[in-house]
Formats: structure tokens, C-alpha cells, sequence
């Protein structure tokens, strides 16, 4: 699948220093450049700031001359360079005003924080092969293939650092997520989800997200089709006499109860690492249930435990 596909170039799973395995979403050219362009801007503002303190603090020594003006445009140049991105860099650990406006981070290869040496290199590096005067377009262009380019989203001063840039923001919340009613936790519990893909549960917690604005028969018909389609690859059956939106509430409230329960295990044990990047993130509120009549469809071949199914109600978005 597709969306798989691009989960799986966006992350990385780095193996830190104590052997732990981080998996951390990678910054691409699309994030990359934004933040590059907003770091520009600051730059020139640094730039002419430092060229304006360096000129009158010669002209009050009576050193101004052509000489002193000249020397006022390259010390400030350097620092702008090389100095003001490295001292950010590490006084932030990690992100300069361009990266913290798009939520990204400058880390080391192995997940953990720069240190000066990584972060004077990627200036160096910047400031003599990617920023060379006459040749910047082309020298951009260059830069650019590579990150595009690069498995890791590495430009080339990342390459000779030993860093990569990810995302640093917390991610968000999965959205309206149907709980498992009550009387079908514990045959829930027992699902074989392991055939159930992305795209088809996603139909179904739109579906069931939606299903009340939707009219009849269409209604009943497109959640008879999830529903069947559901339980050919899903395992066991539903308990008899299980409503349609019930069943398909169970299964997308179990799916996503295991999921929340592998992200919260993922993130404690990279949260001892590294508690500042890996936050705890809340767990999701439950969904509460809204009066109304249950959805007529049926799964196909109900079977199973038997549970007691008087006190549903039909599910509603939260």
C-alpha cells in the first residue's frame, strides 16, 4: 500500500548508544526548505545588524576608514556564517529559528543531541561548499538533488557531521476513534486483526464517523459492504444478532486499542532515553455513545460467544 510506503520513507529506526531502537520521523525537502528560507531571512537581518555595530564601534575608535569597512563586512559575514548558526545550534540543541517555526530538529546519526564539533562542521560545511558566492544557484541545485536524494533526507553538510533533521513537534491525536461497546470488549480481545489493511479500516471509522448524516437505504448498504468485507478477513465471527455498526465499532475500536497500547510501550522506553524529544502523548478520550436508532445491516455468518447485546446503542462522534 501506498500509505505504508510513505510511513515507511518518512521514519528512520535509529539504534542509540545504549542499544536502544528509536524510531523518529525523518524531515524532508518539503519541511527542509521552508525552515531554510526562514533561517535566510534571519541571517540578513543578523548580517546588516552586526555590519551596522562593527562600523560605528570603528567609527567611534577613529579607526573608520576603507579598510575598517571593508573588515566590518567580512568579520560580520563569518559570524553570520559560521558563527551565529553554530551557537544557535547548540544553545538550542539543535534548532534554529527556521527549524523551530516547522517543528525540526538537528540530531546526531544515532538519534542523540549535537554537540559543538557537529554543529561547527555543518556551518563550515554550509558556508564554503553550499553557500559559495558566484556559484550559489548551481551549488543549490547540487544540494538540493542530494537531499531529495538521500535516503535520510541528509544534505551534504549533514553527510560530513555524522547528523539528520526530524521532526520534532509532538505528533497529533488519532481523531474520532469508535470505542468497543461493553458487551463485545471480551470478544474483541480475541480478534485476529492481522488481515484487516489500513485503507479498509479507515473506510470503516470514516464510515461509522459519518453514517448519520448519510440516508437510507445508502446508509445500510455501504455498511453491509464494510461489514462483509470486514469479517472475510477478520477473525472469529461477531456474537449472534450483532448490530452492523457494532461490529464494525468493535473491530476499529480493538484495532486502534492495540495500536494506542504499542505507541504508549514505544514511546516509554524512548522517553528514559530521551524525555525532551519522546513526550508522553495523552491517551484519546473515549467516544461517547448519542441516543438513536442502531443501524439495520447485519455481518454475514454471526457466530461466536454470546453476549449481551440489549444495552447498545448506536455509536456517535464524540
Amino acid at each position: 500500500m501506498r500509505q505504508g510506503r510513505d510511513t515507511a520513507e518518512s521514519t528512520a529506526g535509529l539504534v542509540s548508544g545504549e542499544a536502544v531502537h528509536l524510531e523518529v520521523r525523518l524531515a524532508r525537502a518539503g519541511s527542509r526548505v521552508p525552515a531554510l528560507l526562514i533561517d535566510i531571512v534571519a541571517q540578513v537581518m543578523v548580517f546588516f545588524l552586526l555590519v551596522l555595530v562593527l562600523v560605528a564601534f570603528f567609527g567611534i575608535t577613529g579607526l573608520g576608514d576603507a579598510a575598517s569597512s571593508q573588515a566590518s563586512y567580512i568579520i560580520a559575514l563569518v559570524l553570520t556564517t559560521v558563527g551565529y548558526p553554530t551557537l544557535l545550534l547548540v544553545l538550542t540543541r539543535g534548532r534554529s529559528l527556521g527549524k523551530l517555526a516547522m517543528g525540526l530538529r538537528v540530531v546526531r546519526d544515532d538519534g542523540g543531541p549535537i554537540t559543538l564539533r557537529q554543529s561547527l562542521t555543518r556551518a563550515l560545511v554550509g558556508a564554503t561548499l553550499e553557500w559559495p558566492g558566484l556559484l550559489l544557484i548551481v551549488n543549490w541545485a547540487v544540494s538540493l538533488v542530494v537531499l531529495t536524494g538521500s535516503p535520510r533526507g541528509k544534505r551534504l553538510a549533514d553527510v560530513v557531521a555524522g547528523t539528520i533533521v526530524i521532526h520534532d513537534r509532538t505528533p497529533q491525536g488519532w481523531g474520532w476513534v469508535p470505542t468497543t461497546p461493553p458487551p463485545l470488549a471480551r470478544w474483541a480481545s480475541t480478534l485476529d486483526l492481522t488481515g484487516l489493511d489500513d485503507e479498509l479500516a479507515l473506510a470503516a471509522r470514516h464510515f461509522l464517523a459519518r453514517s448519520r448524516g448519510l440516508s437510507e437505504p445508502y446508509r445500510t448498504r455501504l455498511g453491509h459492504a464494510l461489514a462483509t468485507e470486514i469479517a472475510a478477513c477478520v477473525t472469529p465471527a461477531p456474537p449472534p444478532d450483532t448490530p452492523g455498526w457494532a461490529y464494525l465499532a468493535g473491530v476499529i475500536g480493538e484495532r486502534h486499542r492495540r495500536a494506542s497500547q504499542r505507541l504508549a510501550r514505544d514511546r516509554a522506553s524512548h522517553a528514559m532515553l530521551w524525555p525532551e524529544l519522546f513526550a508522553p502523548v495523552p491517551a484519546p478520550a473515549p467516544a461517547g455513545a448519542a441516543p438513536g436508532e442502531p443501524t439495520p445491516f447485519l455481518p454475514g455468518q454471526p457466530g461466536g460467544p454470546a453476549a449481551d447485546l440489549r444495552s447498545l446503542r448506536p455509536a456517535a462522534p464524540a
